[in-house]
């Protein structure tokens, strides 16, 4: 199975997730504060170098990222037909800087450490019955791990209407994709029942 995580002794892997967590909201924080491009090109900028330390290379990065980018260089399109240039640009800065730092957290961050981390921040909730942490730090945990699983079948399901010489379209994309998705998701799930992992330290605690 294919991981975002990437194996490293850098710096930013060596923070705790905890930590780096903590920076990405604040960055986020500041990027929605900023109206300006002049203000948010440099950030994106700063953004894409601080990911160009992990030293993936041009071809790597953009296979990881060339679908939020692609995503992004719509809305910024969208945004410059129903807007003047000015928005556009500065949507395009926030997203790309946004985009940039969190696939800096994640490719730094294994999925272990985004669970623990987000199940203690969740346990407040816990406490006033409105989640169990550990399950909403495992639900987050699987998403993130999961992503490029989903971006592999989309890529295999692609290429194998191009080796048949149909026309990939979104009908004939999407179903076969969401039925080998919810088939996976049903796999993990019995999987994760199989174990017990859901719903343990919640019949301890009704003990």
């Amino acid at each position: 199975m294919k991981t975002l995580y990437v194996e490293g002794n850098t710096l930013l892997h060596r923070l705790s997730a905890r930590v780096k967590l903590a920076a990405l909201a604040m960055a986020s924080m500041l990027l929605f504060v900023a109206d300006s491009p002049v203000l948010l090109a440099p950030a994106a900028i700063a953004a894409a170098a601080l990911y160009g330390t992990l030293g993936l290379g041009w071809r790597n990065s953009w296979q990881r990222l060339r679908a939020i980018l692609l995503t992004i260089v719509i809305v910024s399109a969208f945004m410059l037909v129903i807007n003047d240039p000015g928005a556009a640009a500065t949507g395009f800065f926030r997203l790309t800087a946004l985009a940039f730092f969190a696939a800096t957290i994640t490719a730094t961050t294994s999925t272990g450490d985004f669970i623990a981390t987000i199940s203690s921040a969740a346990r407040p909730l816990e406490r006033t019955g409105l989640g169990r942490a550990a399950d909403i730090g495992l639900a987050i945990g699987l998403v993130i791990r999961f992503v490029p699983d989903v971006l592999g079948r989309y890529q295999a399901i692609r290429d194998a209407h191009r080796a048949r010489g149909l026309k990939p379209s979104a009908l004939t994309l999407g179903v076969p994709l969401i039925i080998l998705t919810l088939r996976n998701a049903d796999e993990i799930a019995a999987a994760i029942d199989a174990r017990g992992i859901r719903g343990q330290n919640w019949d301890k605690d009704q003990r």
